[in-house]
Formats: structure tokens, sequence, C-alpha cells
């Protein structure tokens, strides 16, 4: 059965691609939760207009990520916590403690956009990087320093 894409499916194809698939899969996964329409001349033409002004609205968007991304070019965070000996924090550093330091200096950035691979555990300067968009992201440098 031949359908079009209305959103993009990972290992499928990307929004307003035609695709075959088994019939189940379109009856029972795809067109119900409105993934998909069937392939008929009347619904290209719907679904190629959506896939435009889905294409404006992520240029958009991604624009203004780039934006975003200029103006925290310059951004340093630092975090005080407490140590112990060998320089072993009590507790860690994590994206969202990361994400409260920068909306305390003004940018809005959502905890999962802080890509940190595992919370940090020592004092020093790390590099941590915020994917803004999925093809805009930025290094931002943070310290973790001794809390006095």
């Amino acid at each position: 059965m031949e359908v079009i894409l209305r959103e993009d499916i990972e290992k499928l194809g990307t929004r307003g691609d035609t695709v075959k698939v088994s019939p189940g899969y379109a009856r029972n996964y795809l067109l119900p939760k409105r993934l998909a329409v069937t392939a008929t001349g009347a619904n290209k033409t719907i679904v190629e207009q959506e896939r435009q002004g889905h294409l404006r609205k992520e240029a958009k968007i991604q624009a203004d990520a780039a934006d975003l991304g200029k103006m925290m070019a310059n951004v340093e965070i630092t975090i005080a916590q407490k140590a112990g000996e060998n320089d072993q924090l009590f507790g860690s550093v994590t994206s969202a403690d990361i994400a409260a330091a920068l909306e305390k200096q003004g940018y809005t950035i959502e905890r999962r956009k802080v890509q940190l691979d595992e919370p940090i555990k020592t004092l020093g300067d790390f590099k941590v990087a915020v994917r803004l968009h999925k093809e805009v992201s930025i290094d931002i440098p943070v310290h973790v320093v001794r809390e006095q």
C-alpha cells in the first residue's frame, strides 16, 4: 500500500515522501496516528502544501536558534559546589543545574537541550554542548569551583 508521510519517521522516510508499506502497518499505525495519508492525487497536493509550510517554519526556527547561538557565544557559567579532598564534589553538576545557571544569565534553555553525557563530579573547567536546534549547537565553558 502506498502512503504519503505527513511527519518524518525514522527508518521509513521524511515528510512528503511517498513510500510503500504493508497494509497492516498503514491501517493500524500510520493512518490512525495521522502520520501518513493514502497516496491519492488530492492528498499529494495537500501534503505538498503542508510540507512547504513546514519547511518555511523550520527555516525560521533554525534562523532564530542560530541568532541565539551568536548571542550566547561569549557566555561562561561558574557553578560553586561543596567539594571534599581530591576535588571530588559532594553530589554532582547536572544538566538541570547548567540550565538554571543559564536562566540566571537571562537565557531560557530547556535542560534536555544541554548535552551532558554524565554528571560532572569533579572541580575544574568543562565544555558542555547546548543543542539549540538539530543543526545548531554551541559549546559553553562551565567552571565548577569550590564553594566557600
